[in-house]
């Protein structure tokens, strides 16, 4: 319910369609933090990375010339917020992306910057 009592509506019926399929604020504001996450370029380096396959935390320090220690700390957001998920080999723990709407998420943006 709009608030804004004095706002004259234009296109009634293209508001109220819309109105129909508005998301409820806070799956907004989830859509928001995935995309927080998504902006850390380190982060993004990281998930770049893992769409080639599944890799160990060294190989990706390795890969980008960081501490294994940083790669760990943001792979601890990147799987906290559902991005990444974590198989165990006996000792060894390997990093994949979650699932193929991440790697599609990365194809298209990386698309849609590298036509400009």
């Amino acid at each position: 319910m709009n608030n804004n009592t004095k706002t004259t509506i234009d296109n009634p019926i293209l508001v109220e369609k819309i109105q129909k399929k508005m998301h409820p604020y806070n799956t907004i504001t989830d859509l928001s933090d995935f995309f927080k996450i998504m902006g850390d370029s380190t982060r993004l380096q990281l998930l770049m990375v893992l769409e080639h396959g599944e890799l160990c935390v060294s190989d990706m320090a390795y890969l980008l010339n960081m501490s294994i220690s940083a790669v760990s700390h943001q792979l601890k957001s990147l799987r906290n917020a559902k991005l990444v998920k974590v198989r165990r080999d006996g000792k060894n723990i390997y990093y994949s992306l979650d699932d193929e709407h991440i790697n599609s998420i990365l194809e298209v943006s990386l698309k849609h910057i590298l036509e400009k």
